[in-house]
């Protein structure tokens, strides 16, 4: 495995694999790499013949009073993951490189991004959509992997690589539990032992609105009251917001589709800010 931290070193390899008609899988990352993170790897070694896997927490795509200062890190652990999960390059860029003096463009999606976590962090998608296309451009992949768990993020980026004509194909896999149902994240790590067993009240509710969708109900103002009232009684959770919307558009819907429809959750457990998804 080979570590990278130069984007002209990036694309010249990139390039080479791409002339000698080798197929790249590229896995974009924040680091601090957990089962998620390894599970995307895992599908682009079976799909590709070379795997990189990018490690850069992005400056851009946080708030200020956001978390980018404590945002969990282990470089060394991820190197030693990335390694054993067969990567063939982990590109580590610093920021310097990402954003040299003088670097003043924004990339900025209009309708996707204004709404759910745009609504919540306003200025998020816009850093997430520029170092995005920065990174498709440094590693130029065939396909790109990204998690569900971040759906709204996953639809941006599809959306992002059509309208920018990108050569790519954008990949998005399931999300990975842990034992007791919660999405595994890196945030995960700011838990305590208290706040970990109340934000099991994420995938509780996702497993009463499958319930309730079992039951025949489609009134989605009704299932989003219920689902909120139940997620309230968890006295370390405050919704921040729990929605069902369109999953091709996130448009907001009346009446629940089965095939048709994702729910959407965001909520605070203590300080730390959790989200998670279901198809419905």
């Amino acid at each position: 495995m080979r570590v990278i931290k130069k984007l002209a070193e990036m694309q010249a390899f990139a390039d080479e694999q791409r002339c000698s008609k080798k197929k790249i899988g590229f896995v974009p990352t924040m680091g601090f790499l957990h089962e998620g993170h390894l599970s995307l790897v895992d599908q682009a070694k079976k799909k590709c013949e070379v795997v990189v896997v990018s490690i850069y927490v992005n400056p851009t795509q946080f708030a200020l009073g956001e978390d980018l200062d404590r945002y969990p890190r282990d470089f060394k652990k991820d190197l030693e993951l990335c390694e054993q999960r067969g990567v063939d390059i982990v590109f580590a860029p610093d920021n310097d490189v990402m954003y040299p003096s003088g670097f003043e463009t924004t990339i900025h999606l209009n309708k996707t991004t204004s709404d759910l976590e745009g609504s919540s962090r306003p200025s998020h998608f816009d850093g997430v959509a520029t170092i995005v296309t920065k990174l498709f451009n440094a590693v130029k992949p065939h396909i790109a992997f990204f998690g569900q768990k971040d759906f709204q993020q996953s639809l941006i980026v599809k959306r992002l690589a059509k309208n920018l004509n990108f050569d790519l194909k954008i990949e998005v896999c399931p999300i990975v539990r842990e034992k007791h149902g919660l999405a595994m994240s890196s945030r995960n790590n700011y838990l305590s032992t208290g706040e970990r067993s109340a934000a099991l009240v994420l995938h509780k509710a996702i497993e009463l609105a499958k319930e309730m969708v079992e039951q025949g109900k489609i009134d989605v103002a009704a299932i989003e009251k219920e689902l909120n009232n139940f997620v309230a009684k968890e006295k370390l959770a405050k919704v921040e917001y729990i929605a069902l919307r369109n999953r091709s558009n996130l448009n907001k819907i009346k009446v629940l589709k089965k095939g048709k429809t994702v729910l959407l959750l965001a909520v605070r457990i203590g300080k730390t800010r959790l989200i998670d998804n279901e198809l419905l």
